[in-house]
C-alpha cells in the first residue's frame, strides 16, 4: 500500500511529461525528423563554454573535500556571498550572504520557502494559467491554493481580483515573471500596483504577506523588455531562482533563494529555510555545481536562438490563421485553440505534433508550445500545423 495522496498524484501524473513520453514513442515509430515535440521546456541552446571551463577549473583547483564534502546546509559561504554581491551590483538592493540559500533548483527552493511559511490551511494565491506543480508544492505543506484568473486575452496581472482574493489566511502570492506558460512579462506598473495592494492588506490585517517571485526565466526577454526586480517594490519578497534555463543546466538542479534584506523576520526566515533545505532531504545543493555557477555569474545569456525561433514560429502560425499571445519572455507560445483543447491536442498527435493542453496550467482553450527546440524542427513542423488547421476547419464545418 502507498499513501492515498501519492496514489492519486501517480494516476494523474503530469500532462507535460506524458506528452514528452509520447514524443519518444512516436520518434521510435516515425523517426526523429518526422516528430515535432513542443512539450517540454528543455533548453536547446548549448551550455556556455564558460560553464565547462569552470568545471575544469574547479576540478583542478579545489581539494577533494571542498569539491565533494559537506558544507553549511545553506551552501558555501563564498558562493552565497558571490550571489549576494551580484544581486547587489545589478539591482542596488543590499543583499549579503545571510540572505542567500543555495538550493536544488527552483523546485527545491519553492518547497523550502513554502514549508517555512505555511501552517495547515494557510493560503497561497497563484495566477492562472500557472506552472502546474505549484499546486503540488503548496499541498506538500498542507497549504491551500487560491487561483485568480489573469486578464484574458492579454494575461496581464489581475490586480483587482488579487485584492479581492486576499483573506486573513493569505500567507503568500507566487509571481512568475516572465510567465510560464504565457510568455508575458509583468511591467513595473503592474508590480507596483500589486505591491500597493499587498501593503494595504498587511497594514489592515496586521500580518505579513510574502511575494514568492519565481524567476527561472529572468534573463530570457525579447525586444529589450525589462523584468522589474520585485524586492525594489515590495520588502516582503522572497526570490527563487534557477540556472536551469539561463545557463541551459536543467539536469544539474542548481538555484538559490534570495530573502529580501528588508523582509519581515529576515533572519528567522534564513535560519528556518536552511533547516528546511536539510529536512526535506536535499541536505545541501550539490557542492561542485555551486562552485561552478559562482564563477559564471557574469556569463552573458545568449537568447538569439530563442528569439529566432520565436519570430519564425509567430510569423508562420499567424499566416496560417492561429491566434496566440506574443511572448515577451521565456520560451513558450500560448496558442488559442479553435476547438476544445483536448480534441485539438489529440488531433495534433495524428500529425506528430506534441503540444501540451492548457488544462495542465489551469488554462482552458489554449495549448502551450515550448519553442526551445531546434530551428530546423520548427521549419519542418509548419506543414503539420497547416494540415492540423485544415483538419480543425473541416471539423468545425461539419
Amino acid at each position: 500500500m502507498i499513501s492515498k495522496r501519492l496514489e492519486k498524484l501517480s494516476s494523474s501524473s503530469s500532462l507535460i511529461r506524458e506528452m514528452f513520453e509520447e514524443g519518444k514513442r512516436l520518434t521510435e515509430l516515425y523517426g526523429k525528423e518526422n516528430v515535432f515535440d513542443y512539450s517540454l521546456g528543455n533548453p536547446s541552446t548549448r551550455t556556455p563554454h564558460e560553464v565547462k571551463q569552470s568545471i575544469i577549473d574547479c576540478l583542478m583547483n579545489f581539494s577533494e573535500k571542498e569539491l565533494h564534502g559537506y558544507m553549511s546546509n545553506s551552501g558555501f559561504p563564498s558562493v552565497r556571498k558571490a550571489v549576494a554581491d551580484d544581486l547587489k551590483k545589478r539591482f542596488s538592493v543590499p543583499y549579503d550572504e545571510n540572505c542567500i540559500i543555495m538550493t536544488v533548483g527552483a523546485a527545491g527552493g519553492l518547497n523550502c520557502v513554502l514549508q517555512t511559511l505555511l501552517n495547515p490551511n494557510d493560503e497561497v494565491i497563484v495566477i492562472s494559467p500557472f506552472f502546474t506543480e505549484y499546486g503540488n508544492y503548496i499541498s506538500n505543506w498542507q497549504g491551500k491554493m487560491v487561483i485568480v484568473e489573469a486578464d484574458e486575452p492579454s494575461f496581464r496581472l489581475p490586480i483587482e481580483r488579487i485584492a479581492g482574493a486576499i483573506t486573513k489566511n493569505t500567507r503568500a502570492i507566487i509571481v512568475n515573471n516572465p510567465n510560464n506558460p504565457t510568455g508575458v512579462v509583468y511591467s513595473s506598473e503592474e508590480i507596483n500596483g500589486l505591491s500597493e495592494v499587498l501593503k494595504a492588506a498587511q497594514a489592515h490585517m496586521q500580518t505579513s504577506i510574502y511575494i514568492i517571485s519565481d524567476e527561472p526565466y529572468r534573463e530570457i526577454c525579447y525586444e529589450k523588455m525589462a523584468v522589474p526586480f520585485i524586492p525594489s517594490y515590495y520588502e516582503n519578497t522572497i526570490i527563487v531562482y534557477s540556472w536551469s534555463k539561463s545557463l541551459s543546466l536543467p539536469g544539474e538542479r542548481i538555484g538559490y533563494i534570495a530573502i529580501s534584506p528588508n523582509a519581515s523576520d529576515n533572519k528567522l526566515l534564513f535560519s528556518s529555510m536552511t533547516v528546511s533545505n536539510r529536512i526535506i532531504g536535499f541536505v545541501n545543493a550539490p557542492s561542485l555545481i555551486q562552485l561552478v555557477v559562482a564563477k559564471c555569474l557574469d556569463v552573458p545569456i545568449n537568447i538569439c536562438e530563442y528569439e529566432r525561433n520565436r519570430q519564425y514560429l509567430c510569423k508562420e502560425l499567424k499566416r496560417i490563421g492561429y491566434s496566440f499571445v506574443i511572448p515577451q519572455g521565456a520560451f513558450y507560445l500560448w496558442l488559442k485553440t479553435p476547438c476544445d483543447e483536448i480534441s485539438f491536442v489529440n488531433k495534433a498527435k495524428k500529425h506528430n505534433l506534441l503540444l501540451v493542453p492548457g488544462t495542465a496550467f489551469c488554462g482552458k482553450g489554449y495549448v502551450r508550445l515550448a519553442y526551445c527546440v531546434d530551428y530546423q524542427m520548427i521549419e519542418r513542423s509548419i506543414s503539420a500545423f497547416e494540415r492540423l488547421w485544415n483538419d480543425i476547419g473541416g471539423m468545425q464545418g461539419e
